[in-house]
């Protein structure tokens, strides 16, 4: 009994709005008589109120019958719009018919204008008892809201997504957003207003209004924009110092799903200069369905994408091989919980290790190799060339000589943008990858392929993670230069340009990807910085701290003696491979692989020898000198005898 007096349930609200109606259908009745009389009771004739008595309780029946059946007991009028009003004045005007057909029928005779001032009334008071609850839920937000300062809000996007954005902010208690200015592209909007709040202009007025209307944060929601208008509105927006979100995409709209709960903080993917890689899903799926898969290096960033990927496309069989045995773990996990009936097998080994992965060949037979197994970082290379030189080159030779020898159909290396031109030892390891890659395929029946990109986002070792480390620990950022530049994409983005490079593969070509406008690496740290809710020089600082040994300026994708070539992607490039004298190659390999073997101080200028673009800058010549004299100093201090002093 408690609870149906308690106005907290709807059916208890409900109950009272039914009581409500009956009385103010009772007090319309005899208002409109009264007002039709000019406000003086005294003048209502006899026979008018004896027609109302009369009819009054049929009247009180039909307008409920008429209210319920048009749903207007049931509906939630904390969020009322315009539909909600013209269902009160349709119930009005039917209420109002049937009381003067019923009237006319019962020959109860009323003044003609009785029933128009029944119909206001009627109208009125029942606008006035629903839309109460939406003006009681707009105070209590209000007052909810004034505990702390509204986040003023700038939207950009005056269309259906804005308009939906908008309306949730400005009625969900829940959101502390005061709307303060709207941003649309199309002239004809500009001055007019959207749920109250005004459209002020095009992109061009972002920055200003952000100022003059002390914006602290900007909402795009025109999830119908490509990614081209998408970034150029986000550079605009970045020059401010507002908090920037995104709606992501227009799939949004078609389902039904905008709210402001699916607007997203802006990722740093966003301001990158060039439109997301699409592939051939068909070509890839067709090449891969139903095959036998080996991953080298599958823990890693590169590779554990690549296991995903292909676990995708229904794979006879998935091989992940891998030194690290925690990262093997790993994937090897998530891919057993997302793919149960997937054949997977996780093995722990080194492609350095002749007769480890030949009899990984051997026993599993695989279709397609992925060769994702190498040490990546430039700086740790340059202090242990040796290990760059067996890791990343003879292992990727033992690694297609196997493939060869066992009958595997394609064979896909993963290569780097620092192979072209390198400055560094790791660079020029990965060309001397591409160089056997190149090689293989003259003479063997395998489809050798490499692929090249540049930097990854996300990647374990790279700038965004290590950014974020610098800023979670208080700053500052650092970076290696002010003008250093470099091409970036995706983790997805870079598998699925290998995956569709063993798809289009017909034995030693070179992929490349048109990654679009290279990106300043002291602007992908400040756009982190402001993403991150911070503010440059205030409480978030840049350091620059020099060009690490083997470290470019700039890196380059393909070099000019190789040329470009387009493929069925628009985005995907074959590299012309560049001519060398094989046997001459294949000799110097022998003696490079004993020096290694030997861990011999000669590596990088053997590795010169063979690859004619890698130069040796004379700063880092000069640092390996000073840094070998100096370990020597110290290793034949600490072997010295004590002295002993005579006392």
């Amino acid at each position: 009994m408690k609870n149906i007096f308690s106005l907290k349930t709807s059916k208890s609200r409900m109950i009272l709005l039914f009581i409500v109606d009956v009385i103010t259908i009772i007090v319309n009745s005899y208002l409109a008589l009264i007002v039709r009389y000019k406000m003086d009771g005294n003048t209502v004739p006899v026979e008018d109120l004896a027609s109302v008595n009369t009819y009054l309780l049929i009247n009180i029946v039909t307008t409920m019958i008429i209210f319920l059946l048009l749903n207007l007991y049931n509906r939630v009028w904390s969020y009322a719009s315009l539909y909600e009003a013209l269902l009160v004045c349709a119930a009005a005007i039917l209420s109002t018919a049937f009381q003067a057909f019923g009237m006319s029928l019962l020959y109860l005779t009323v003044p003609r204008s009785f029933h128009l001032f029944y119909f206001f009334f009627l109208t009125m008071t029942t606008l006035i008892t629903r839309f109460s609850y939406r003006i009681l839920h707009a105070l209590q937000r209000g007052i909810s809201k004034n505990t702390n300062r509204p986040i003023n809000t700038m939207v950009i996007g005056a269309g259906e997504a804005g308009n939906i954005i908008i309306t949730e902010m400005k009625t969900s208690k829940h959101l502390n957003r005061n709307v303060v200015c709207v941003i649309d592209d199309n002239p004809s909007k500009t001055g007019k207003y959207i749920r109250g709040v005004r459209i002020v202009g095009d992109r061009t007025k972002i920055k200003e209004a952000a100022k003059k209307y002390d914006v602290d944060e900007i909402m795009l929601a025109i999830p119908s924009a490509d990614n081209k208008d998408t970034r150029d509105i986000l550079r605009i927006c970045n020059e401010t110092t507002c908090k920037l979100k995104v709606l992501p995409g227009v799939y949004q709209l078609i389902n039904d799903e905008v709210s402001v709960s699916k607007l997203r903080e802006v990722s740093i993917e966003d301001l990158l200069g060039r439109d997301t890689v699409k592939i051939d899903i068909d070509s890839i799926a067709g090449y891969v369905r139903g095959k036998s898969v080996l991953v080298t290096g599958g823990g890693g960033s590169i590779g554990s994408e690549l296991c995903r990927q292909i676990a995708a496309h229904n794979p006879r069989m998935l091989i992940i091989f891998d030194i690290y045995e925690n990262n093997a773990y790993d994937i090897q996990q998530e891919l057993k919980k997302k793919y149960p009936k997937l054949r997977l097998e996780v093995l722990i080994g080194s492609v350095r290790n002749t007769k480890r992965i030949e009899s990984v060949m051997d026993l599993y037979r695989p279709d397609v190799v992925y060769h994702a197994a190498a040490h990546k970082h430039v700086p740790l290379m340059e202090d242990s060339p040796n290990e760059a030189i067996k890791n990343n080159v003879f292992g990727t030779y033992k690694t297609a000589r196997a493939a060869d020898k066992y009958g595997v159909k394609k064979f896909v290396l993963i290569s780097t943008d620092k192979a072209v031109n390198p400055t560094n030892i790791m660079g020029a390891s990965k060309r001397l990858c591409e160089m056997i890659i190149q090689t293989f395929s003259r003479y063997s029946k395998t489809e050798f392929v490499a692929v090249r990109f540049g930097n990854v986002l996300g990647s374990n070792g790279s700038v965004i993670p290590l950014f974020k480390k610098q800023m979670a620990a208080g700053g500052p950022v650092t970076v290696t230069h002010p003008d250093i530049i470099r091409f970036f994409m995706t983790i997805p983005e870079a598998v699925s340009l290998v995956m569709q490079a063993g798809a289009l593969a017909h034995g030693g070509e070179i992929f490349v990807l048109d990654m679009g406008e290279p990106v300043k690496i002291a602007d992908l740290a400040k756009n982190l910085i402001r993403l991150s809710g911070y503010t440059l020089g205030v409480d978030m600082n840049i350091e620059y701290t020099g060009l690490r040994p083997g470290e470019k300026l700039y890196e380059e994708i393909l070099t000019k003696e190789e040329g470009l070539q387009k493929t069925a992607n628009n985005l995907i490039y074959v590299g012309q491979p560049l001519e060398f004298d094989e046997v001459h190659f294949l000799s110097e390999l022998k003696k490079l692989e004993i020096a290694a073997s030997e861990e011999s101080r000669d590596v990088k200028k053997i590795v010169s020898g063979i690859v004619p673009t890698y130069h040796i800058r004379e700063e880092d010549k000069e640092r390996d000198e000073e840094m070998y004299e100096e370990l020597l100093s110290l290793g034949k201090a600490s072997h010295e005898e004590p002295v002993v002093e005579d006392r």
